[in-house]
């Protein structure tokens, strides 16, 4: 689908809106992640999280830019290393470090602009951008500032919504873009981000020009993927060719690269797992011992002291407890093989 064509008094769809931009998410940033929620359906999770899959083990510092509430930072985090979420909008920083925390391996938080990042050439082992490379004017300015900052075997990873592509969705999707994402910013400070929103959306395209520029700009691109019927894709890619100057020594010498470290997202996710195992494994003790005491009470209640009331009143103790017991058990057990919850 060809983009769309922004309303020319709108100044935030000019080049180099940074001013603009800093204004719209600093009045939005209060509600932007509950709207985001909303506007994606609640999907938004697992595609950072496939972002985040992407993001080499071996990388010891990545830069998430465009980070906004820092929504992407949680799946970074890596004991040995350095995260910097750069954004824009203090605003928007401000409720970034407001969930991450500043002690220990908390990301690093920057405000600046994408086209004039506050890092040495071939400085960044891999680049994370989430919903934001849309909003950077021209974006092949934007491209070849990323690629000053990576180093040669680093990688670029690109997370954004797409206009919609031809197909029986294609209205739907477009009618979603220009009117219920307005309806939806009703809810912001500012409902003419979410009007924004829905033409950027459309002005950046389903994606295929946006391949192209990539691989004009000096990219491989290595992997692309798409969510919810194309509304969404991901970029994975690499410098295509050349070695970064190398005007400074690099501090982090030649120590071998840390490897197979867990992110503190895949630690949190092992631990629920753990848990619930564990949970489950109680549960189905407590459910052995409850159909255990049943079986005997019910085989031996003739020879028991007691009055048909009191008889009453113990079996249907067992049976609910036997029930509650069961379903529990059946509960866990489908969470501990299914997907864990959103951090």
């Amino acid at each position: 689908m060809s983009s769309a064509v922004p309303p020319p008094a709108d100044q935030r769809f000019k080049a180099h809106a940074a001013r603009e931009m800093a204004e719209m998410f600093d009045d939005v940033s209060g509600r932007y992640d509950f709207l985001n929620q909303l506007m994606t359906l609640g999907r938004d999770s697992a595609w950072r999280d496939a972002m985040w899959r992407e993001v080499p083990d071996s990388a010891r510092v990545v830069l998430d830019l465009c980070t906004g509430s820092g929504s992407s930072l949680r799946g970074l985090r890596q004991i040995g290393r350095l995260v910097i979420g750069l954004d824009v909008s203090l605003g928007m920083l401000r409720v970034a470090r407001e969930q991450e925390g500043w002690l220990g391996w908390a990301p690093r938080l920057v405000a600046g602009d994408g086209f004039h990042l506050p890092f040495r050439d071939a400085s960044i082992d891999c680049v994370t951008i989430a919903f934001g490379i849309r909003n950077l004017r021209p974006r092949d300015h934007a491209l070849q500032e990323v690629g000053r900052v990576l180093r040669p075997d680093g990688r670029l990873i690109i997370l954004e919504a797409t206009a919609p592509s031809p197909g029986p969705f294609a209205l739907f999707h477009k009618l979603h873009l220009l009117h219920g994402l307005p309806l939806l910013g009703r809810l912001s400070p500012d409902p003419s981000a979410y009007a924004y929103l829905g033409l950027s959306i459309l002005e950046f395209g389903s994606g295929d020009a946006f391949s192209a520029l990539l691989t004009t700009s000096g990219y491989r691109v290595q992997h692309r993927q798409r969510f919810l019927l194309g509304a969404t894709h991901l970029w994975v890619a690499t410098p295509a060719t050349g070695e970064a100057p190398q005007t400074l020594q690099d501090a982090r010498g030649p120590f071998p690269r840390l490897g197979n470290k867990p992110t503190l997202a895949e630690q949190r996710r092992a631990d629920w797992r753990a848990w619930t195992v564990l949970q489950l494994a109680v549960s189905l003790a407590v459910f052995g011992v409850v159909t255990w005491a049943a079986k005997w009470f019910w085989s031996a209640e003739s020879d028991l002291p007691i009055q048909q009331w009191q008889r009453r009143g113990v079996l249907l103790g067992l049976a609910v407890g036997w029930v509650g017991f069961a379903i529990r058990s059946i509960v866990l057990l489908l969470r501990a093989f299914g997907a864990p919850p959103r951090d």
